[in-house]
């Protein structure tokens, strides 16, 4: 659907595509078994490219911090070994995105009343529809 979780659904693509996905599971307990273990790896041990090569957890707990500063320093160490090798100038470590949104909302959006706390945007029109409903019902 058009309004679908695309990070959800990324996430299923990411476990289909695993090399030991059984394709169909025996059972609840053989999903429930199999998903902890998925999702300890891809939270804890996947260095995910979306997130500049740090784990899930690294970027929820923020010690992407301190890992980016050890990677900036293993950096410029090299730089200053060799810089003749880094022809773009020293390198720097990437990081992040700081912000991420399915559906962000704009300034326009704001100066139309839309609510920044929730940030579903067919959510006008889901009100307006739950409210034709109760007036039908009454």
């Amino acid at each position: 659907m058009s309004n679908d979780n695309p990070f959800s659904e990324s996430q299923f693509k990411t476990a289909k595509y695993q090399p030991d996905y059984p394709g169909r599971f025996d059972s609840s307990a053989h999903a429930q078994r199999w998903f902890d273990s998925y999702f300890e790896w891809y939270n804890f041990k996947h260095h995910h490219s979306a997130l500049a090569g740090f784990t899930p957890a690294q970027v929820f707990t923020g010690q992407h911090h301190q890992v980016a500063a050890t990677r900036q320093a293993a950096l410029d160490e090299m730089y200053q070994k060799h810089p003749e090798r880094f022809v773009a100038g020293p390198p720097r470590t990437s990081m992040p995105p700081s912000v991420v949104a399915i559906n962000p909302v704009t300034q326009g959006d704001i100066e139309r009343g839309i609510s920044t706390t929730v940030n579903f945007p067919t959510l006008l029109a889901a009100r307006q529809t739950a409210r034709e409903s109760t007036l039908i019902l009454k």
